[in-house]
């Protein structure tokens, strides 16, 4: 018997802390699964939704999240395709709507009437959440799922975006930003056999960046910091990935660039970055961005860390807590990803 009410984080005005509070416990439509959420990692773009930072808003009041991962609970009229106590994830996409061009090109992630998890539909800051049957990733049966929360949106979007760089075996990547994104993107980029430049302004996540792999390090904040990644990658890397949040991070991740390379954005801070034009002419420079993956991605990213190549550094806390873990994420504090117990699997 599923219980009328549950425990959620609630943004009912943006820029304010969220409120600890009851709800009721929502109901599957036809296509849709009830998932028990065992625990959710807290991403940088919830911090954007509950301030109300991008043009596209929320709508308040709203249950921010969308690295929930759990179990299905409840099945709406249709699915045939879960059963109940299978392992699911929600992530960022929710749904699409299965017909426009990108949908049917593989490229979902570019619908325009898509719908997504914490954002336009209510996520997983809650001990129960809707997901749509046919979007849900599947996860192993012998899941961690703590592990696992954060590869449903960090893991998934910097492989994706390593691989929109088209970066091949061998060749030099560059991962700008080493914090819950540029962990993974280092242990995704190592597993695909690339080269890993790992570059921030935290000697602490470039210490975290070594140890998973990364065969080189660069302060950004030094002023021969791009000379730096130039030497090591013997002319730029073939592949630049940016996950930091500070636009002019972006500016000298274009410089880290070798001729015919790919920077890949994949971090979303307010405001503009300088593009000098002449250089991207002259270079032959790409300049690519990359939002979240579709399925197939999602899948492919799961696979990895299902292998044990991709393992998320985690921090275990309380849903209480997610307003102090928003403020961290707010100011820098965070090494690697939160993630918010809910229940206990």
């Amino acid at each position: 018997m599923l219980p009328k009410t549950m425990k959620a984080a609630v943004a009912h005005r943006f820029g304010e802390p969220l409120r600890i509070e009851q709800v009721p416990v929502p109901t599957p439509a036809r296509g849709e699964v009830l998932v028990k959420i065992v625990c959710t990692g807290v991403c940088h773009t919830d911090v954007h939704a509950v301030d109300g930072d991008w043009p596209v808003k929320p709508q308040p009041p709203f249950i921010p999240g969308h690295e929930g991962v759990g179990v299905v609970a409840a099945l709406g009229e249709g699915v045939d395709n879960l059963k109940l106590g299978d392992p699911v994830g929600i992530a960022w996409l929710h749904d699409a709507c299965g017909h426009c061009e990108y949908c049917i090109t593989g490229w979902e992630t570019l619908c325009e009437t898509q719908h997504d998890s914490g954002y336009s539909v209510n996520g997983s800051f809650a001990e129960y959440a809707i997901g749509n049957a046919a979007y849900v990733a599947r996860l192993p049966h012998d899941v961690d799922f703590a592990a696992m929360a954060p590869i449903l949106c960090a893991g998934v979007t910097t492989y994706k975006g390593i691989r929109e760089t088209e970066a091949r075996p061998g060749e030099w990547l560059v991962v700008s930003g080493i914090g819950g994104l540029g962990h993974l993107a280092v242990q995704y980029g190592t597993a695909m056999g690339l080269r890993v430049v790992a570059v921030d302004v935290a000697e602490e996540k470039l210490a975290l960046a070594r140890q998973l792999g990364a065969a080189a390090t660069v302060d950004a904040r030094q002023p021969n910091a791009v000379e730096q990644v130039l030497d090591a990658t013997g002319g730029g890397a073939h592949g630049v990935l940016v996950t930091a949040v500070s636009p002019p991070a972006f500016s000298q991740a274009l410089r880290f660039t070798r001729r015919r390379g790919t920077m890949s954005l994949v971090g979303l801070p307010p405001g503009d970055f300088a593009t000098p034009i002449f250089d991207v002419v002259l270079k032959r420079l790409t300049i690519r961005g990359s939002i979240v993956g579709t399925r197939k991605d999602l899948a492919e990213a799961v696979d990895f860390a299902a292998a044990g190549k991709v393992v998320a550094t985690i921090e275990r806390r309380q849903l209480e807590d997610v307003n102090s873990v928003l403020d961290g994420l707010r100011q820098g504090h965070i090494q690697g990803r939160v993630v918010l117990d809910i229940a206990s699997a």
